[in-house]
C-alpha cells in the first residue's frame, strides 16, 4: 500500500525522457528512470484502497480493467516504497515473466484502474515496474535458474513473440525440455522486429533470451514451421505442441490504386527497418526508407505511432497520420466510467516528436482515403480523401461522407497500420485446427486446448489482435494447461 497518507502528500512524477526535437536522431531508447528516493517516493503514492483495481485483470466491454497477469502492484509498490528492491523484484517476477518488456511496452491498463485515478492522476505503475526489472539486472539477482528435475517430455512451442516465450520459460521450468521454432532470423517476434528500438532496445529481448537458452531452452530460427520443418515431423518428436504464431494477416485498404508502389503494409516497414538496423546500422540499404518524402500513415494505435516515430527518424519532409474515427475527448465522458480503460485524447511519443518538428499533432479525425493517384512511373503521389461524420443507420453507427470535404495530400510513402484480420492458415490447415469465426485458432481461454490431442494455442493466434501482457497471460496459462496433458497435474500458475 505505500504510505498511508503518501497520495495526499506526493504528486505523480514521471521520469525524465530526452526532448522529442532530439531523440528523433538516433535509435536509442529514450525514458530514462528516476532516481531512488524519486522512485520511493512515487511507491508511497499507492493508497491503502482496499479492493485494488490495478491488478484484477477483468475486462469491461472487451477492454483490459486492470493488469491482465494480475501483477501484485500494491505489494511491489509498498517494497519500493520501504526500498526492498530484492523482495519488490521477486513479488514481480511471480505473476510476469518479462517485466522488462511490458515496463517499456504495456500501455498500462493497471494505471487506467488505479483507485487513486479516479480524482487525481494515478500512481506510475509502469515505470516503477521498469525500475524494479532493470535494477534487478544490474545488481546481478537475475540469473539462470534451470530446473533441477528433467521430466523426460518435449514441447515444441512455435513463435517467438511473448506468448511463446512465457510459455517456453514455464514449461522449462516445470522441467520439459522445450524447442521454440521461430521463422525470423531473430528469437523475439513481435518484441523483435514489430516494436521499434527506441521503444524496446533489441539487446533487452537478447539478455532474456540469452537467460533462457542458459535456462536450457532450445530456439531455432529460420525455420518456418509446416514449410521448412514438416508438421509431420513435429508431431512424431514432440509430446505437445503449443501454437503462439500471433495474428499476422495484415488488414488491407483494397481501393483504388492500391496497386501502386510505395504503398506497404507497417509491419513490413517497422520489420525490415529493425533488422536493417541490427545488421548494418542501415548501411545495407535493405529497409523501406521515409527520407525526404511525404509520408501517410492510415490508421491509428500503436503500431502507427510506431511508424510515425519510425518515419521521422530516416528524415521525412512531412508526415500526417489518418483517423476515421473522432478525436478522444479530453477527459472521460460519462459512457467511460473508471474502471474502464480511459479513451481520452493523448499524445504519444511519435505524435509528440511530429509535433515537435512540424508544429502540430499529426493526426487528421474523421477523414477517409478515397483512392490513391500514382505518377507516370506507377508510385504513388498522393491520396484523395474525404471527411465523414458518423451517424445512426438501423441501430448501426457508421461513417457518413460530408458533402464538399474532398481534400488531396502529397505522399510517396503510404503505410497502412489498419490493425490484423487473424493468424496466417497454412499451419493450422496443416494441424487439423478448428478456427473460430474469426479465423483464430479455437481454443477457449483458461483452457487453451484445441480440437487436436497434444496441440495447444495462445496468444494473438487464439484471442486475435491485442497486448503483449495478454499474450504472457496466455503463454502462462496454455504451459500450465499443457503441463495438465502431459503429466496429469501441474504445479504452474
Amino acid at each position: 500500500m505505500g504510505k498511508p497518507t503518501g497520495f495526499l502528500e506526493y504528486p505523480r512524477e514521471l521520469p525524465l525522457v530526452q526532448p522529442p526535437a532530439e531523440r528523433i536522431h538516433n535509435w536509442l531508447e529514450f525514458h530514462e528512470h528516476a532516481d531512488e528516493n524519486t522512485l520511493r517516493t512515487q511507491g508511497a503514492r499507492c493508497m491503502d484502497c482496499g479492493v485494488p483495481f490495478c491488478h484484477t485483470g477483468s475486462l469491461i466491454e472487451g477492454m483490459a480493467a486492470g493488469c491482465p497477469i494480475n501483477n501484485l502492484i500494491p505489494e511491489w509498490n509498498d517494497l519500493v516504497y520501504r526500498g526492498l528492491w530484492r523482495e519488490a523484484l521477486e513479488r514481480l517476477h511471480k505473476t510476469n515473466n518479462f517485466p522488462e518488456f511490458t515496463g517499456r511496452v504495456c500501455p498500462a491498463p493497471c494505471e487506467g484502474s488505479c483507485v487513486l485515478g479516479i480524482h487525481s492522476p494515478p500512481v506510475t505503475i509502469k515505470s516503477i515496474e521498469c525500475a524494479i526489472v532493470d535494477k534487478g539486472f544490474e545488481e546481478g539477482w537475475i540469473v539462470p535458474e534451470p530446473p533441477a528435475v528433467r521430466t523426460g517430455k518435449k514441447v515444441a512451442v512455435v513463435g517467438s513473440g511473448p506468448a511463446g516465450l512465457a510459455a517456453a520459460a514455464q514449461l522449462n521450468r516445470a522441467g520439459h525440455w522445450v524447442t521454440v521454432f521461430e521463422r525470423a532470423d531473430r528469437i523475439g517476434g513481435l518484441l523483435m522486429y514489430g516494436i521499434p528500438n527506441m521503444k524496446l532496445d533489441k539487446r533487452i529481448v537478447q539478455r532474456r533470451v540469452d537467460l533462457l537458452k542458459a535456462e536450457g531452452v532450445a530456439f531455432v530460427t529460420n525455420c518456418e514451421v509446416g514449410k521448412d520443418y514438416p508438421v509431420e515431423k513435429l508431431r512424431k518428436l514432440f509430446d505437445a505442441i503449443i501454437l503462439c504464431g500471433g495474428a499476422t494477416k495484415p488488414r488491407d485498404l483494397p481501393i483504388e490504386g492500391r496497386q501502386l508502389a510505395g504503398i506497404h503494409f507497417a509491419m513490413e516497414f517497422l520489420h525490415a527497418n529493425t533488422k536493417s538496423l541490427l545488421d548494418s546500422n542501415h548501411a545495407d540499404g535493405a529497409y523501406i526508407s521515409a527520407k525526404g518524402k511525404d509520408v501517410v500513415v492510415i490508421g491509428g494505435g500503436d503500431t502507427g505511432t510506431d511508424c510515425v516515430g519510425t518515419a521521422l527518424r530516416h528524415g521525412c519532409k512531412s508526415l500526417v497520420q489518418f483517423e476515421i474515427l473522432p478525436m478522444p475527448p479530453l477527459t472521460r465522458a460519462p459512457d467511460n466510467p473508471w474502471p474502464q480503460w480511459p479513451k481520452v485524447y493523448k499524445l504519444d511519443y511519435g505524435q509528440e516528436e511530429a509535433a515537435a518538428i512540424f508544429g502540430k499533432d499529426p493526426r487528421e479525425y474523421l477523414i477517409q482515403t478515397k483512392k490513391f493517384v500514382g505518377d507516370a512511373k506507377g508510385h504513388v503521389k498522393e491520396l484523395h480523401t474525404v471527411r465523414v461524420e458518423w451517424v445512426k443507420d438501423n441501430g448501426r453507427t457508421i461513417p457518413r461522407e460530408v458533402p464538399g470535404s474532398e481534400r488531396v495530400f502529397p505522399a510517396q510513402l503510404v503505410l497502412l497500420a489498419l490493425g490484423f484480420l487473424g493468424p496466417e492458415s497454412q499451419l493450422l490447415d496443416q494441424l487439423g485446427v478448428e478456427k473460430d469465426p474469426r479465423s483464430n485458432a479455437k481454443a477457449e481461454h483458461g483452457k487453451f486446448a484445441t480440437n487436436v490431442p497434444g496441440v495447444f494455442a495462445a496468444g494473438d493466434m487464439r484471442r486475435g489482435q491485442s497486448l503483449v501482457v495478454w499474450a504472457i497471460n496466455e503463454g502462462r496459462g496454455a504451459a500450465r494447461e499443457c503441463d495438465r496433458y502431459l503429466m496429469g497435474d501441474t504445479q504452474l500458475p
